[in-house]
């Protein structure tokens, strides 16, 4: 996956994050959490997309 493929994903993630948050009615804590999670999952994506989590999982303890 290129780079201009990542950059634009992370772009309209953020966007539909942001008309989420505006739009979209939430109580606080909801929306929190609901942030939380879509920004953990996109970390983990990264992660996987750059060959983090692949080179980790190779690691025998």
């Amino acid at each position: 996956m290129s780079l201009l493929n990542i950059l634009f994903l992370l772009i309209v993630v953020g966007f539909i994050l942001l008309l989420i948050n505006k739009y979209i009615p939430m109580d606080a804590k909801i929306k929190n959490i609901f942030n939380a999670v879509v920004v953990i999952a996109t970390i983990f994506w990264l992660l996987r997309a750059f060959g983090v989590l692949d080179s980790l999982a190779q690691i025998k303890i």
